[in-house]
């Protein structure tokens, strides 16, 4: 049953679809709702997308989570979309072209001009810059007014108020979470600084939304559009994870892991890297070993049949660094090192168990190297992603943490929208 005391409601909005998720003030779920988008096109050497897609799919989920509250009032709501992915729009809030994803590499020939003139801890370098594709967009749209990201340009449609962004968004294109400005490097790439959004703490109530748009979506007048943030730090924050040295590891097909921390950590030479939440950071960083290193040697299926015969109490002692080509950028940060293990165990169990192993010590490594670097001390672990089913890896990454294994609250990155829009997270 809905407490009569208000629903939170949080909008994911990720690369194959839309997925909501209603809160009550407890943190109970109460409803969910989900929409797909047909994936990315590839034009003029990039990825794009119609945002109107994104609309479409967001009212749907949105009208479809408020007719399943009905008797309730929808008193907050947060939308958190993918990192990176960036439009222009005019005076009015409406795209001139397709949104870039998060994955366009169309620009990269202007990422080496940015490379030249932004400080290595800035989140605006690699091949797939938004900012290297806003200095495109620019010179594409002279008119355009605003550059917004996907959950920007929802937020803004919802509220009516363009121009606004939040810290872990405007990360990449350049913004600096520490002094919590748009930095004066910008302007020696020619950036026009009337399209940069003002930037806000995730959570922030940007305004109500208005009653015409309220009734459109089914709801009663009265909601707070609230500042939401990236998919990566929603499914954090979905976790539970609360209190400094809380770490979320993504055990999928790369490991990703976050660690909260009540200071910012930034290592370029390690891959390391920070959020703002609030007046807290999410320091981590992302691996090539995981679950890609693990289908270079077994498929799916015969992993499933090898749990059984594994012994996470009768470690192999093979400690490898498991990897599904030659590169590594976190822990350690090698473009050569090459994992090809000869001869290869001749039991596929202490095969299996021997790639689990080195997985969970690139783990270990790299938690332990984020407090070297400055980050609290690891206090617990929650796990997802798809490794977090398979019981015997767990066991084997508790040995080697030793720190409790505990379970997420929640999977889903709306979850973690909701918990912004109820004002808690």
């Amino acid at each position: 049953m809905v407490r009569a005391d208000g629903v939170y409601l949080g909008v994911d909005v990720g690369t194959s679809g839309v997925r909501g998720i209603a809160i009550d003030s407890a943190g109970t779920v109460v409803a969910q709702a989900s929409a797909p988008l047909p994936p990315p096109l590839a034009i003029d050497g990039g990825l794009r997308q119609n945002p109107e897609l994104w609309w479409q799919a967001a009212t749907k989920v949105v009208r479809d989570i408020a007719a399943a509250v009905a008797n309730h009032r929808i008193d907050a709501l947060a939308v958190d979309g993918t990192s990176g992915t960036l439009l222009v729009a005019d005076a009015q809030g409406m795209p001139v072209e397709p949104a870039s994803m998060y994955n366009d590499a169309s620009a990269s020939d202007r990422a080496a001009r940015i490379a030249e003139v932004a400080p290595p801890e800035s989140g605006a370098h690699g091949a797939t810059s938004p900012l290297a594709r806003l200095l495109a967009l620019q010179e594409r749209h002279p008119d355009a007014r605003f550059a917004l990201h996907q959950a920007d340009w929802l937020a803004a449609r919802l509220s009516g108020r363009f121009g606004l962004s939040d810290d872990n968004n405007a990360l990449k294109l350049g913004f600096d979470p520490v002094s919590r400005r748009w930095p004066d490097w910008l302007d020696r790439l020619g950036v026009r600084r009337k399209l940069l959004p003002k930037v806000v703490t995730p959570g922030t109530a940007l305004g109500p939304m208005s009653a015409r748009m309220a009734a459109s979506h089914g709801m009663a007048p009265g909601c707070t559009i609230v500042a939401g943030t990236t998919d990566g730090c929603a499914s954090f924050l979905a976790t539970g994870a609360s209190a400094a040295g809380d770490g979320v590891t993504a055990l999928g097909t790369t490991l990703t892991l976050k660690l909260l921390s009540d200071r910012p950590v930034f290592s370029p030479p390690h891959g390391v890297y920070s959020h703002r939440i609030g007046d807290r950071w999410l320091v981590g960083g992302a691996s090539n070993s995981g679950g890609k290193a693990l289908l270079r040697y077994l498929t799916p299926a015969r992993m499933a049949e090898l749990v059984p015969r594994l012994r996470p109490d009768r470690p192999t002692g093979l400690h490898w660094h498991p990897l599904p080509a030659p590169g590594e950028r976190f822990p350690v940060a090698d473009p050569t090192l090459a994992f090809d293990p000869d001869p290869l165990p001749t039991d596929e169990a202490t095969l299996f168990q021997g790639l689990l192993e080195g997985i969970a010590e690139v783990e270990e490594r790299a938690y332990r190297l984020l407090t070297e670097l400055g980050a609290p001390r690891l206090c617990s672990v929650r796990t997802i992603g798809g490794g977090a089913g398979n019981l015997a890896w767990m066991d084997i990454r508790a040995r080697l943490l030793g720190v409790p294994m505990l379970p997420p609250v929640n999977l889903e990155a709306g979850y973690g929208a909701a918990l912004l829009a109820r004002g808690t997270a």
